[in-house]
């Protein structure tokens, strides 16, 4: 949970330093621009236009889809990216030099044995080492127990990796669907205020129909935004645990040319 809180503030930090660089950038060339187009007024509305850009009109479109759905579909992305941050934290830590700790625990095998080696890896950060010390440690009583424990604790270490990742994916499918109920319940508002009226105008149901076509469209930004998040970390997890089959491997290897 504290892992979390920690990813939320970070997500909500780098978004507002996002914000006020982007702020400033665009400032600092309206400024620009309009030092460069004092004698041209229509030039100088047209920068203007420009400098809301795309963010103000975002927020604006937004506010027009209303609290209800809006405000659910913006929670989904700020859970879904404050656990993603917070995954690609810890797995970021997780990776480990694979080859180097390998080569360390077999010089330390040779020259100090079983202990040395297990000092290498508790020396060392990743699940890899973890492993490898589950396994050193059971190394006393065989070759087959130190498999056993390296296989044991390697399934312990890919369930620390994928979790919460469980979540992220449940926000990429439950944001467009309440996009979805949204749009729903705006047709449905609007064939009411046409069955009210007794009349078909377009402005009474110009206001429904926006309403859910918003609702959909930021249903499915955030199902995108998340996605992108969701496949990387599904790569990284792969390529850990990847690692994680290579070196137990390499490792068992090792015990068992020790024990000749």
């Amino acid at each position: 949970m504290k892992k979390i809180l920690f990813a939320l503030i970070l997500s909500v930090f780098v978004g507002s330093t996002f914000t006020n660089i982007v702020y400033a950038s665009t400032t600092v060339n309206s400024l620009i621009t309009i030092q460069d187009s004092q004698d041209e007024p229509m030039m100088e509305a047209t920068s203007d236009e420009a400098s809301a850009g795309f963010t103000q009109e975002l927020k604006k479109r937004f506010i027009e889809g209303g609290p209800s759905f809006m405000g659910i579909v913006l929670i989904c992305l700020i859970l879904g990216l404050a656990i993603s941050i917070e995954r690609i934290i810890y797995l970021n830590l997780s990776t480990t030099n694979t080859d180097k700790l390998t080569g360390d625990v077999e010089d330390a095998l040779k020259s100090g044995g079983v202990e040395a080696a297990k000092e290498v890896c508790r020396n060392t950060k990743g699940p890899v080492a973890s492993i490898f010390y589950q396994g050193l440690d059971r190394a006393k009583d065989g070759v087959d127990s130190a498999e056993k424990a390296v296989i044991s604790y390697g399934g312990v270490q890919m369930g620390q990796l994928e979790k919460n990742v469980s979540w992220i994916s449940l926000f990429i499918a439950l944001a467009p669907m309440l996009g979805f109920m949204g749009t729903v319940i705006g047709m449905i508002t609007a064939f009411d205020r046409i069955e009210a009226a007794g009349d078909m105008q377009p402005s009474l149901v110009a206001g429904g129909i926006k309403v859910a076509l918003l609702t959909t469209v930021f249903g499915l930004i955030v199902a995108i935004i998340l996605q992108v998040f969701y496949n990387y970390i599904v790569a990284k997890i792969d390529s850990i645990v990847n690692d994680m089959e290579d070196a137990s491997i390499t490792l068992i290897d090792i015990l068992s040319a020790q024990k000749k």
